[in-house]
């Protein structure tokens, strides 16, 4: 039986230290241009809206997120 590589232990090790270090998307408002109506995303809604301000931690865009 072969002993595991030393390239092979480098390499799981660079790609479970990168998977710990994942985070959640933030979130931001959109505006409308239609009717200025706002709404609360992680990624933009489409054509009719403009990017407002964030990022935000939560859903409701109420909690900042640390830069």
């Amino acid at each position: 039986m072969k002993k595991p590589s030393l390239r092979l232990f480098v390499f799981s090790a660079l790609l479970l230290t990168t998977a710990t270090q994942a985070a959640p998307a933030p979130w931001h408002w959109w505006v409308s241009k239609a009717d200025g109506a706002r709404i609360c995303m992680q990624t933009p809604p489409g054509e009719g809206w403009a990017y407002s301000r964030g990022p935000y931690r939560d859903a409701r865009c109420t909690l900042p997120a640390r830069r």
